[in-house]
């Protein structure tokens, strides 16, 4: 109980200043590359660089800050875990991690804390050690080691420049074919940890950590560090790679919404749920808008991660059941959580003058003036139905109806350890995005636009409202009855099948050939050909020659003798 006081106080703390200085960096436009020779060998020196300017700082602030929280909430919810220490030092060397990610503008030590999320985050994915953890944490790794790979071919690519400082040459170089690779590699990288299509499938699988390390994962820190990246890189990065982003991104968004429309798990919901918004992010960013991806991206973190509080304080009150359709009218037991988990939802769908509400509609009416094509209009604004659709649904299994969980039960809003952590976040959920749309965007957004497209979000949202609440009445009964609504229902739920691909699909038929090989080659042919008969032969001839070696004076008689004979037979 003690370190996590003193973490949690610690990272308040710094988080405190790290806003304070990011804000007069913001003002007086200034920012501050530090290089620190860490040694000098035979006159090679090993230079460590820090850059700080108002987006490193501003989002190390909002990193610390929620991750001073779950630790805080942590202190209720893993009060049982008897290797609590291990836990809380896991997510500390997580937060550090993020942390040198995002102050380095090197290659190199952005590796380190690059590689440093993905074992952490298998780390504490495989926390519970159980089968399903196992699978969900090698699932995790070895997706995120094919950007691992991208970004270390791309470190290799940096050295046609002679300096690993990335941040110097986004610009200047932008045009060369050296830095096209690069960005390529980068956006292979960034598509792999933030889990675009065809790297989905790790996301919701890595619910099976426990809940705080999911509300620290998905808010601001492992799936957002691709973004963050990008962010980084967009100057670098060709119109004909933006083109490819913007689609990845616009599919992912639509895909992870539809599957959260047919999803039972609340962990997975609202794992999808950041799926679809990192998709946001990311077509925002590759339409030019880095700045208003970077805003969303601080907005989302504060919102998502009080989500998963709410969502870990029921799972916790309903003994680890996680299966939405149990949980009807946990209102009436649990008034203070739920009334949090409902501003969360209204901050996410949009509602206006919550924090999501600045960032969100900023957005879709920057994509409704400067209008690319029909497809991104509409894949635009029917995710952004999706998104209220399915919270809708989420809130309707939730909060209301019948009770259905057992009929002696022990709910309610008791965790004051829990509840506290959570206050200390809702505050910002409300009014963090006015405050941070004042201080980042310095000269206003002009938009203007014609009364039907400036309703259409309004007219979208109400349409969700009205699909989250036709999704939440399709019964398992009526979708059994109805058995092309069923199938529909399981391919939409299941990402596309994008899960059953990148595991059975990917699996499958290298083991089975690997098998064939093994029983025809390994058990069969080379058996008989290779080690068993080589072994057959040695063996035979060196008990041949054993017995030369044991009866030679016998030999030498016998050879004597038949000598003699052909002697005295020939003369």
């Amino acid at each position: 109980m003690i370190i996590c006081l003193v973490y949690f106080l610690s990272f308040l703390f710094f988080s405190i200043i790290l806003f304070v200085l990011a804000l007069m960096f913001m003002v007086q436009e200034y920012s501050l590359i530090i290089e620190i020779e860490m040694f000098s060998l035979n006159t090679s020196s090993i230079i460590m660089t820090l850059l700080f300017d108002w987006m490193s700082l501003l989002f190390s602030s909002f990193v610390l800050f929620i991750s001073s929280m779950v630790i805080y909430y942590s202190m209720d919810y893993m009060s049982g875990d008897l290797s609590m220490n291990r836990f809380i030092m896991l997510v500390v060397m997580f937060v550090f991690s993020m942390l040198l990610l995002i102050i380095s503008p090197n290659l190199i030590s952005i590796l380190l804390g690059w590689d440093g999320l993905g074992l952490v985050s298998y780390c504490l994915v495989i926390y519970y050690q159980n089968v399903k953890s196992f699978n969900a944490g090698m699932l995790t790794a070895l997706t995120n080691r094919l950007g691992d790979v991208a970004f270390l071919m791309s470190i290799a690519w940096m050295m046609n420049y002679g300096s690993w400082n990335y941040i110097f040459y986004l610009d200047v170089m932008k045009s060369s074919v050296e830095m096209e690779i690069i960005s390529l590699l980068m956006f292979i990288a960034a598509i792999t940890k933030s889990a675009q299509i065809p790297f989905s499938s790790w996301l919701p699988a890595a619910m099976a950590a426990p809940t705080p390390v999911s509300s620290l994962v998905h808010s601001s820190t492992l799936v957002t560090a691709g973004v963050y990246l990008l962010i980084r890189f967009n100057l670098s990065m060709g119109e004909g790679l933006m083109m490819i982003l913007l689609f990845v991104s616009s599919l992912t968004m639509f895909m992870a919404g539809l599957g959260a429309s047919f999803e039972n798990d609340l962990k997975k919901v609202i794992a999808l749920s950041t799926l679809s918004q990192l998709g946001l992010m990311l077509s925002i960013l590759s339409l030019g808008g880095y700045v208003l991806a970077f805003y969303h991206l601080l907005v989302h973190a504060l919102f998502k991660a009080l989500l998963f509080m709410c969502a870990g304080c029921m799972i916790h009150n309903l003994g680890g059941c996680q299966d939405v359709r149990f949980m009807g009218g946990i209102v009436k037991r649990m008034p203070l959580t739920c009334t949090i988990f409902i501003v969360c939802n209204v901050s996410l769908c949009g509602l206006p003058f919550m924090s999501g509400f600045y960032s969100k509609d900023l957005i879709l009416e920057v994509v409704s003036m400067g209008i690319l094509n029909l497809y991104i209009y509409l894949i635009y604004f029917i995710s952004t139905g999706l998104t209220v659709a399915y919270t809708v649904r989420l809130i309707y299994y939730v909060l209301m109806g019948e009770f259905n969980y057992f009929s002696y039960h022990m709910i309610s809003d008791m965790g004051w350890v829990m509840l506290k952590g959570m206050m200390g976040i809702v505050m910002f959920v409300v009014f963090m995005g006015s405050l941070l749309s004042w201080v980042m965007i310095s000269s206003p957004y002009f938009i203007c636009l014609p009364f039907i497209m400036k309703v259409m979000t309004v007219m979208v949202v109400l349409m969700g409202v009205w699909f989250g609440y036709e999704f939440s009445q399709l019964t398992y009964e009526y979708m059994v009855k109805s058995m092309s609504v069923y199938k529909s229902s399981l391919f939409l739920g299941s990402m596309w099948n994008m899960v059953y691909i990148s595991t059975f699909g990917v699996n499958y038929y290298p083991l089975k050939m690997g098998g064939s090989i093994y029983y025809s080659l390994d058990q069969g042919w080379s058996e008989f050909f290779g080690a068993q008969n080589i072994y057959m032969n040695i063996s035979i001839c060196s008990s041949v020659f054993q017995i030369f070696h044991k009866n030679n004076l016998k030999i030498f008689l016998v050879l004597m003798v038949m000598w003699l004979i052909v002697l005295m037979v020939m003369f």
